[in-house]
């Protein structure tokens, strides 16, 4: 009776532990205006990733103007994750016209912030900061990325930022057009505040498998997606997102995933972008 009472409580601990480690579903975000938070809450959104250029940039919004924003960003209905548009096109981390003590700068400011507002994340896409110039040596500019990243992620630690390096597919950038790529940026870094952001409309338009996503476990902290043709909203031509997602679900990702994408109406298209989204999320998960 006694090996059989062990035999029935060991099995309930290890049910238990099976359950323990199930992975969690990932919620969904949007990148939108804040000044529709009310709209987006409504529709299901669980986050919400804003314009650094917009709210926190000391290039484009003086402080008075940030005061005004943060204001209204402490009291959001779908709480600020972060931000994208990072560093501004005019301000090269590679090439001949790489200035790093501006670059620092200028990130110190957003990284300030960023925190007062309770801001997680930056988006590190910047396509126009990060292109090579032409004629210019890649490796070089590889070797300037990856310095200065290892500079601005020591200063994001210092603010209890999350910088995620992005993949631009290569008609928006000529450098990191991929995961694989990104990935190996990351890994040069090698700190803790520098992850990844694995943007699924990009990884479609590089027609990158979605194989590539079993060797960022560890490394991504954010997911991004749309769909291919036009970069529209999910369900609006059909996307099959499933092997992407299934994918994350097989290096145990519970990060949000975030809807980038080209709206034609926000009102009348969020509710179902959402919710095509978190079917196909729910069947990837839940298998």
């Amino acid at each position: 009776m006694k090996n059989i009472l062990l035999l029935l409580l060991m099995s309930m601990a290890a049910t238990a532990s099976t359950a323990q480690e199930k992975t969690k579903i990932p919620d969904i975000g949007i990148v939108q205006d804040y000044e529709n938070d009310s709209l987006l809450n409504a529709q299901g959104y669980r986050y919400l990733v804003e314009s650094t250029q917009k709210i926190f940039s000391p290039a484009a919004v003086p402080e008075q103007e940030y005061r005004q924003h943060l204001e209204v960003l402490k009291r959001l209905r779908t709480p600020l994750l972060g931000s994208n548009l990072f560093i501004p096109g005019k301000l090269k981390v590679v090439g001949p016209q790489a200035d790093e003590k501006a670059v620092l700068s200028y990130v110190s400011t957003v990284f300030q912030r960023a925190h007062a507002a309770g801001s997680r994340f930056i988006i590190w896409g910047s396509g126009g900061s990060r292109q090579v110039p032409a004629g210019f040596d890649r490796s070089t500019a590889k070797a300037q990325f990856v310095a200065m990243a290892k500079k601005v992620a020591a200063l994001a630690k210092e603010y209890d930022i999350t910088l995620a390096l992005e993949n631009l597919n290569s008609t928006e950038a000529n450098f990191i057009n991929t995961v694989a790529e990104a990935l190996e940026v990351v890994k040069a870094v090698e700190h803790e505040n520098f992850r990844l952001c694995l943007d699924i409309y990009h990884m479609l338009k590089e027609d990158e498998s979605p194989s590539i996503i079993g060797q960022a476990k560890g490394y991504l902290v954010y997911c991004e997606v749309a769909e291919e043709e036009g970069r529209t909203a999910p369900g609006v031509h059909g996307e099959d997102f499933r092997p992407y997602f299934s994918a994350l679900k097989s290096i145990g990702y519970q990060g949000p995933i975030v809807i980038e994408c080209r709206w034609n109406n926000i009102t009348a298209q969020g509710a179902e972008a959402q919710q095509y989204l978190r079917k196909q999320i729910d069947e990837a998960y839940r298998k």
